[in-house]
């Protein structure tokens, strides 16, 4: 395994008198792709906003390429090469397909409000590459975000592309991990699989490292160098998809499908 880029170490995070995670420890190498599984309320979606910095960790420690990011705020870890999409969608409705692209280079640009506002060549030169790098990032879908549709506002988009849009937003961060959150939730067989040839895409063709939050044990099956199952906030398995497919604890006590039925 190459080394490691990303490091959750023994992580408890609680609220109130309830630990949604428990001395979770992980780690995802360089170029990797590993997905996260779990029933509602297994802390998910807590691992995610931990390492993204929205909630400080009680306990334990998050690192990037081996240097403790806990306590930044979240654009200073997008600005380090994490980015995330979440498990409901968080577009800016009102603005156009190509605009909420845009947005994603906000943490690269360097133009203060003074140089918005006098725009001189430096500023212009900036705002063209920061539409060149948008634009790639949704060329990334083919079709689905390009042409004439990246001049429409974001609210008329279907609920499958609007979900596209969000993660090419987040590829337009330039990260170096991508961290997807129930990506496929609500698309149909069709949309799913397409997503899921992305996800492998983002890897393949980008270079990326991507950790994902999934349901549908097809896509995990699909994408995941590595699979790590937790439950009450702790990691009950890791290991390839077979191998937890095929932990009696996980197929009894935790996904609550016969054996047979995960392939």
């Amino acid at each position: 395994m190459s080394a490691s880029l990303l490091e959750v170490d023994g992580v408890t995070k609680r609220f109130g008198g309830l630990s949604a995670l428990n001395d979770l420890s992980f780690e995802v190498a360089e170029g990797e792709i590993v997905s996260i599984i779990g029933p509602n309320g297994a802390g998910k979606s807590t691992v995610f906003n931990v390492i993204t910095g929205l909630y400080p960790p009680d306990e334990g420690d998050v690192r990037l390429r081996g240097i403790s990011v806990v306590g930044l705020a979240p654009n200073r870890l997008t600005r380090a090469g994490i980015a995330r999409t979440f498990q409901n969608v968080h577009l800016f409705p009102n603005m156009t397909v190509l605009e909420n692209a845009m947005v994603g280079q906000h943490c690269r640009s360097k133009a203060g409000v003074f140089g918005s506002i006098i725009r001189p060549p430096s500023v212009r030169r900036e705002e063209a590459a920061i539409r060149a790098r948008a634009k790639e990032s949704l060329e990334f879908f083919g079709s689905r975000l390009a042409g004439y549709r990246q001049d429409q506002p974001a609210f008329v988009l279907s609920y499958a592309n609007r979900r596209r849009l969000e993660m090419a937003r987040a590829l337009a961060t330039d990260p170096a991990i991508v961290l997807l959150d129930e990506p496929t939730a609500g698309m149909n067989p069709r949309e799913t699989l397409e997503l899921r040839d992305h996800i492998v895409r983002m890897r393949d063709e980008l270079g990326l490292t991507v950790l994902v939050i999934e349901h549908d044990m097809r896509v995990v099956k699909g994408v995941s160098d590595r699979v790590i199952a937790c439950d009450y906030g702790r990691k009950i398995a890791e290991g390839t998809y077979e191998e937890v497919a095929n932990d009696e604890h996980v197929i009894e006590a935790y996904l609550g499908v016969r054996h047979e039925e995960l392939g």
